[in-house]
């Protein structure tokens, strides 16, 4: 999975490519320690193609974390993610725009 950051003031933009899965869902977890300053994190969905229950683990992680100093927003999201999103009840816990 390849992600592109782009960080404007206190907004950081990740651009997610690729799978979010088992062997990919720690590169996504190490960005964590990068949230100190930021208030709105936006995850671009626009060329994910899939998500396992390790890369939902993540998301929920920076909801969390969100939840404490701003907020977190998921665009783009396909329609199979979204299926999975709404599967395991995320669309009632995660911002998707």
């Amino acid at each position: 999975m390849e992600i592109i950051k782009e960080l404007n003031d206190k907004t950081l933009v990740l651009r997610l490519n690729g799978r979010l899965d088992t062997n990919t869902s720690s590169s996504l977890e190490l960005l964590s320690n990068e949230l100190d300053d930021i208030t709105k994190l936006i995850l671009d969905f626009n060329k994910l193609e899939y998500v396992s229950s390790a890369g939902l683990r993540v998301l929920l992680s920076f909801q969390k974390i969100m939840n404490n100093k701003g907020s977190m927003e998921l665009i783009n999201v396909n329609s199979d993610i979204y299926e999975i999103l709404e599967m395991t009840g995320f669309t009632s816990i995660l911002n998707i725009r």
